[in-house]
């Protein structure tokens, strides 16, 4: 008889984790710790509980990549896109959902499924043997986010995160903004030309720096708040303590020459850092900020050269526990120094439901071939969900590794059918490949 996968949490990814493996013929314990042990954020024991927004995000599988993930998911099977569909809400093209018949749904689903097992009480330590999938997200309990800890190094997992904005790299505009090192640092062409530069004259940066003060800000949920640490200030926390602290912080403009305007020299600089292996992505350095989403997009398109700026993510700066997912695990989601032990969803460093739905739906039924004796490769790249398990477990830069939502930046360049690089084009031509090799990798299960 097959031994039963264990998955600790039922949220997203555990709960498509458990669905999943027991699809396969798996038999299925799902320890959730609520309502024994409750969370901020969380107000009821059920499954697949929305503790935030009730939108999976745009359903539109041509151009954008959330919509071909919800494509992958329902392809796949996955309980979590069945159970949005069946209690969806007009929201134009967003997938929204009543939340409270959705959780029902999927509590329910799995509560009727022979091969599923729901057990509640808090898991505190990792296990030594067996086939576990710790999907406990971002509100993993102080015990076993202690025993993680224990196991990984504390510097590999993060308990309060700071994010800076992402910006999609064909999006800032380089007649303005120039590609350089601070002081032409590095060995090679490509290190010295590592940042991108953004300049700013000194009516720039104090218009600047008026409305990052100006702007509305978040403040944090009860049981979130923790001191900040210099090495992560808000950008609107620095500017607070003095005007000019930010253009002698992460905005100083020394050992740097506008490539524009080589005898002008800026008052200010914003730099940016590639974010992923393709080069697709960029961070702005140093930005991480409480201010509200709208206002980040306002105030940051203020800086030159993104004045057009599309963002793959903004910043923010909350409670989340997450793994340093690109140096712990292997590509089959595996714990490295655990190999019994795979993890899946907000955990591993993604952001949002669909997201993390997605990472248990892989963890899942790599856990079930296992089980079975068999081995499960990842979806290749191409693919939405192949993109995003690339993406944590080895396309990241593990030294800046932060949580991310699926996006086109994270998946290999394809050049659309017409021969034109307009977005537009793109898109379909991402989404065209993407199915293809999806239902291929299906197939061959």
């Amino acid at each position: 008889m097959t031994h039963p996968i264990h998955i600790v949490g039922a949220g997203m990814a555990g709960s498509e984790a458990a669905w999943q493996a027991a699809q396969a013929g798996v038999p299925v314990i799902l320890h959730e710790m609520r309502p024994q042990v409750g969370t901020f954020a969380h107000r009821t024991g059920d499954c697949a509980e929305m503790v935030c927004s009730n939108s999976f995000r745009s359903d539109d599988d041509v151009n954008n990549a959330v919509g071909q993930l919800h494509w992958e998911m329902r392809a796949a099977g996955g309980l979590i896109m069945t159970a949005a569909d069946r209690h969806k809400l007009p929201a134009g093209g967003a997938l929204a959902v009543d939340r409270d018949a959705f959780s029902a749904d999927v509590t329910a689903a799995l509560r009727a499924h022979p091969l599923v097992t729901i057990e509640a009480g808090e898991i505190t330590a990792l296990p030594d043997e067996g086939n576990w999938i710790i999907a406990t997200g971002p509100l993993t309990s102080a015990a076993l986010g202690q025993a993680i800890a224990a196991e990984t190094g504390a510097d590999a997992l993060a308990f309060f995160d700071a994010i800076a904005p992402i910006v999609h790299a064909d999006t800032i505009d380089m007649s303005v903004a120039w590609r350089q090192s601070r002081y032409d640092k590095g060995e090679t062409e490509e290190e010295r030309t590592a940042y991108i530069n953004c300049p700013m004259t000194r009516a720039e940066y104090d218009a600047f720096i008026d409305a990052l003060l100006a702007a509305e800000k978040t403040e944090f949920h009860e049981g979130e708040t923790a001191g900040y640490f210099d090495g992560c200030l808000p950008i609107e926390v620095m500017a607070e303590r003095g005007r000019d602290t930010l253009r002698h912080g992460p905005m100083k403009p020394v050992g740097l020459t506008n490539a524009h305007k080589p005898g002008e020299k800026p008052y200010a600089v914003v730099q940016l850092r590639r974010d992923n292996a393709l080069g697709t992505l960029y961070n702005i350095v140093g930005f991480q900020t409480k201010m509200k989403y709208g206002a980040q997009t306002q105030v940051f398109r203020m800086i030159p050269g993104l004045q057009d700026a599309s963002f793959a993510r903004l910043g923010g700066i909350h409670r989340n526990t997450f793994l340093n997912s690109p140096t712990l695990l292997d590509d089959r989601m595996r714990l490295r120094s655990r190999p019994q032990v795979r993890f899946a969803g907000q955990v591993t460093g993604v952001e949002g439901y669909v997201e993390s739905a997605a990472m248990g739906l892989l963890a899942g039924r790599m856990a079930a071939a296992q089980a079975l004796g068999r081995d499960l490769l990842p979806p290749p790249g191409t693919t939405a969900m192949g993109a995003l398990v690339h993406h944590i477990t080895g396309g990241a830069e593990a030294k800046t590794f932060q949580p991310m939502n699926v996006n086109f930046g994270l998946f290999p360049p394809v050049e659309a059918k017409s021969g034109r690089r307009g977005r537009k084009d793109r898109y379909p031509a991402y989404t065209d490949r993407a199915k293809q090799d999806f239902q291929v990798w299906l197939s061959a299960q």
